[in-house]
């Protein structure tokens, strides 16, 4: 057994250029169809592609008999939701400034897509760590074979942390719609009573309208929080391989303890900040749970995806058919936990009839690209791992989680595609060249740097207390 040991713990991952190569060409891929779907909104533009007028006029209106039934305060909101929709979507100059804010639609779609697979690939990132820390909080064996690949995918953090400042400041006006500074002007046309009235949540200690300071130091205490604990927990994992004492473990379950509490609240405030406020007038008391049940589920499947090529390519010797099926275990019921969620926070605020509330799952629900999504959702997120994964075989067969993970994968962009482009595009968002590139692009780059970061290290721990245990892993 001590031979055996030794063997399976000394493996190392090696880039191959194959590997490499093949990456490169999605990559390529994905570059090419951004391109042409980046030009093709552009010449739709040219054409007199802004056909929302006569939509906006739908849209308004629906909002209005929403709002009607819910007296003056929030007809007025409605009134001002959608940015101004009617007076916006006819690209009048509308505050004073004379500044035109009214973006093309082209550019919309850019940044649209641009945020939401940041969004999407921040969860791959933070969950990887999520998932080693509550290993080692739990004090888990099973786990030893496929820690090093969630960490590998935390590697994305401080790529993820750049991005997302960047993109902000690039952004922030054509998505968020609360950075408009004459909504927060009471004697401008354009006030908006609720979203000042949120103010402080963006803009303390300043004055609404102005730099979101309080925002943006949220924004950049959280990845430098969640990078650090990255950085704590990795340099206990390295340090463990060179010593065979239990001292890094015990560390490293102290650092996941405290990490897993500052990562309970700063997800969800991540989650108000980066999505939720896109539509400022709505709000949801489940919201940080629901993006979180998302970006939870997506990493289990991507962890469990990487897992099982590895295994393919004849890697991870540690890891048998009973840790796949843990893995499994792991997609297969947080896919339900996923649709529980979604479906708590469908029922609760559908089914009280809340007409301010409603209205976000009616734009959803009844608004041309994104309804097909909306039902989409429930079949790719839920009735497809559940059907696939519910016996005990396929759970441990690699060629099903070969096929499920990225289903999952894949079903869960389309949820964030749906929490993101609505409350931005309204009628003029979908899903075209413009969109599969984006992704293609960012799975291309993540994979990149993932596996570039799984050579680093040796794939299993050697010292890792619990390996004999692992090994003798058995369900």
């Amino acid at each position: 057994m001590a031979h055996h040991h030794v063997e399976v713990a000394d493996e190392q991952y090696v880039f191959r250029p194959e590997t490499k190569r093949k990456l490169f060409y999605l990559l390529f891929a994905g570059i090419l169809l951004f391109a042409i779907g980046l030009g093709y909104a552009i010449s739709q533009e040219g054409k007199g592609g802004h056909h929302e007028e006569g939509h906006h006029g739908a849209l308004h209106t629906e909002k209005m008999v929403a709002s009607n039934e819910h007296g003056a305060a929030a007809s007025e909101g409605a009134q001002h939701d959608e940015h101004a929709a009617a007076s916006e979507g006819h690209g009048h100059d509308v505050h004073g400034g004379g500044e035109h804010h009214e973006a093309p639609t082209w550019r919309k779609r850019l940044y649209t897509t641009l945020w939401q697979n940041n969004v999407f690939f921040i969860g791959l990132g933070l969950i990887g760590l999520f998932f080693v820390a509550i290993q080692y909080a739990a004090m888990a064996g099973w786990s030893a074979g496929v820690k090093r690949i969630a960490m590998a995918m935390g590697t994305w953090i401080p790529i993820a942390g750049i991005l997302t400042l960047v993109l902000w400041f690039l952004t922030h006006h054509d998505i968020f719609h609360w950075t408009h500074s004459y909504l927060y002007d009471p004697n401008g046309g354009q006030f908006d009573k609720i979203i000042n009235k949120k103010a402080p949540f963006f803009f303390w200690p300043l004055a609404g309208g102005t730099f979101p300071l309080f925002f943006i130091l949220r924004m950049v205490l959280f990845f430098g929080l969640w990078y650090y604990f990255f950085t704590r927990i990795r340099k206990n994992m390295m340090a463990e391989d060179l010593d065979p004492s239990t001292e890094y473990w015990y560390k490293n379950r102290v650092v996941s303890t405290v990490f897993l509490i500052v990562f309970g609240v700063s997800s969800s405030i991540a989650a108000w900040d980066w999505v939720m406020s896109i539509d400022t007038h709505w709000f949801s008391t489940m919201f940080g749970w629901y993006v979180f049940a998302s970006w939870w589920v997506t990493a289990l499947a991507a962890i469990t995806w990487i897992a099982a090529s590895l295994k393919s390519a004849g890697y991870l010797k540690v890891v048998n058919s009973n840790h796949l099926h843990d893995l499994g275990k792991f997609v297969f019921a947080f896919s339900i936990f996923w649709t529980y969620i979604w479906f708590g926070q469908f029922l609760l605020i559908y089914y009280a009839n809340i007409p301010e509330e409603t209205v976000y799952f009616i734009e959803r629900m009844r608004t041309s690209p994104y309804s097909w999504i909306f039902y989409l959702n429930i079949i790719v997120n839920f009735v497809l791992p559940f059907l696939l994964l519910m016996t005990r075989d396929s759970k441990r067969q690699l060629s099903t989680l070969k096929l499920v993970c990225p289903i999952v994968i894949v079903g869960h962009w389309f949820d964030f595609f749906n929490m993101v482009t609505p409350g931005v595009m309204q009628h003029d968002g979908g899903v075209g060249f413009l969109e599969i590139g984006t992704f293609l692009i960012f799975t291309a780059v993540f994979l990149l740097v993932v596996l570039s970061s799984l050579t680093k290290l040796p794939l299993v721990g050697k010292n890792h207390p619990m390996l004999q245990e692992s090994l003798g892993h058995h369900i």
